[in-house]
């Protein structure tokens, strides 16, 4: 795996929360959709709200990426790490994510 989609599989699995998040129809719906449904929001309300929660998302999973990367702190500290995958190739080390991040959560890669 590379870093570029390193990134992108927390893209998708962002995009993977989002729609579950929203979803009303599945069997087997989240507590959230669910306590999104409660709000008994018409389209457009949906859609903003939908919106809001992309957008904290974005920023969310963004700065985790970016904290991998050691460009921003977790919590109170600021290291970089290295990223292996499970067969101990090198994924990542430090500025490898910062401008895939971008790209995939502030970008035009949407």
């Amino acid at each position: 795996m590379t870093a570029e989609e390193f990134v992108k599989n927390f893209y998708l699995e962002k995009q993977n929360i989002l729609n579950l998040s929203f979803d009303t129809q599945s069997e087997y719906r989240t507590l959230v959709s669910t306590k999104i449904e409660e709000l008994n929001l018409n389209e457009l309300e949906t859609e903003k709200f939908k919106k809001i929660v992309s957008n904290l998302l974005d920023d969310a999973f963004y700065t985790i990426l970016l904290g991998l990367d050691g460009s921003a702190s977790i919590g109170d500290s600021q290291d970089t790490f290295k990223i292996y995958d499970e067969d101990d190739n090198l994924i990542s080390e430090s500025g490898d994510l910062e401008s895939f991040a971008y790209e995939y959560f502030h970008g035009n890669n949407k």
